[in-house]
């Protein structure tokens, strides 16, 4: 049993997430290594999928980049992620048994002239949004959720799921829907479930550098990895956690960090169990907060710098006047004047990438 420390933990997290101070140089690096970019597409600064590349490639990227390799079919995006189209077939077996749930499979199946009129329409007209696929469900879904009544946008989330339908393009930051078909690549075998599941739990590991065997479901792409890699404790903390062996061999090199600002969403902090556990790092995403209740922002940045999570940026990107408006840095540590000179560089850069004005 491999024994660790938190600091060690926590730069085997930064070094396999890419954020330590040897920059990715190309932008499919950064996604084969990640496995899946969030798709969450709040544009408070700018989408997860490109604050995450941001982060890593620095000035290097630009979204239209992404557009491209999306657009050309090296990537695609599914319910999860945005990925590698090369990991395709690792998901087309779950496509195929899509849905696990009764609920879902007695709606489809009272559904099925829905079903057919939402793909007729895709292949007479698609790539379409959402809200010009105009088709009538036999059986409106019904859900405690945000989705009661949705009906079309129901149909087509589980269409993407079966492999059915597929994201081609986008209007904005609305997904734009198409038949698989016409952007899937033909001839992709799909591997068997358990070897799929095995294999995806290994890249996640190498993605993620440490993790938990299992964890809570969330939305996109899993935080647990099963068997992958080998067991080690972390002092400080309770449980048995999975390394990268990967990861293991680089403990004896001197670590080199820098300072990053990070989506919400973003692999070293999604896991907010984890990220408590070896980061010491309180935050809370407050964009579903009403204002008066806020502590950090609407959408606040958690700031890394070094092997540390020490506090949250919150800005606003307002594209018509033309300015990225700081409101605040909140120091969840007082910061030195290296570290507010880290990180008011990075501020600088993440305003000249985004092509506003900074207004502090």
């Amino acid at each position: 049993m491999h024994e660790l420390t938190r600091e060690q933990a926590r730069q085997v997290v930064v070094r396999a997430t890419l954020l330590d101070a040897a920059r990715p140089t190309d932008l499919m690096t950064v996604v084969e290594r990640l496995v899946a970019l969030p798709t969450e597409p709040t544009r408070a600064i700018a989408p997860s999928y490109d604050l995450v590349c941001w982060s890593r490639l620095g000035e290097a990227f630009a979204p239209a980049d992404l557009d491209d390799l999306l657009a050309e079919r090296s990537l695609y995006e599914d319910s999860d992620g945005i990925r590698s189209m090369a990991d395709l077939g690792l998901h087309l077996a779950d496509m195929a048994a899509y849905p696990r749930w009764d609920e879902v499979r007695d709606w489809l199946e009272a559904n099925e002239l829905f079903r057919t009129e939402v793909l007729d329409l895709l292949d007479a007209d698609g790539p379409l949004p959402s809200r010009q696929v105009k088709a009538t469900a036999q059986v409106p879904w019904k859900s405690s959720g945000w989705n009661t009544d949705r009906n079309v946008r129901t149909m087509l989330s589980c269409l993407l799921q079966r492999g059915e339908v597929a994201v081609n393009g986008r209007a904005g930051t609305q997904r734009k829907y198409d038949l698989a078909a016409r952007v899937y690549p033909r001839g992709v075998a799909a591997v068997p479930r358990e070897e799929a599941r095995r294999l995806k739990d290994s890249a996640r590991l190498r993605g993620l550098g440490i993790a938990r065997a299992r964890g809570t479901a969330l939305p996109g792409e899993p935080i647990q990895v099963g068997e992958a890699g080998v067991p080690a404790v972390v002092s400080g903390t309770d449980g048995e956690w999975r390394v990268d062996p990967g990861q293991l061999a680089l403990l004896g090199q001197p670590f080199a960090g820098r300072t990053a600002l990070l989506s919400p969403f973003d692999p070293v902090v999604r896991d907010r169990v984890r990220m408590e556990q070896l980061f010491g790092f309180e935050y809370v995403l407050e964009m579903y907060k009403p204002a008066a209740q806020r502590r950090w922002g609407y959408f606040a940045l958690p700031v890394l710098h070094g092997d540390r999570l020490v506090g949250k940026l919150d800005a606003t990107a307002d594209r018509k006047a033309g300015r990225l408006f700081v409101d605040a840095v909140h120091e969840d540590t007082p910061f030195t004047r290296q570290m507010t000179t880290a990180v008011d560089a990075e501020i600088t850069a993440l305003a000249d990438w985004l092509g506003l004005a900074l207004e502090r």
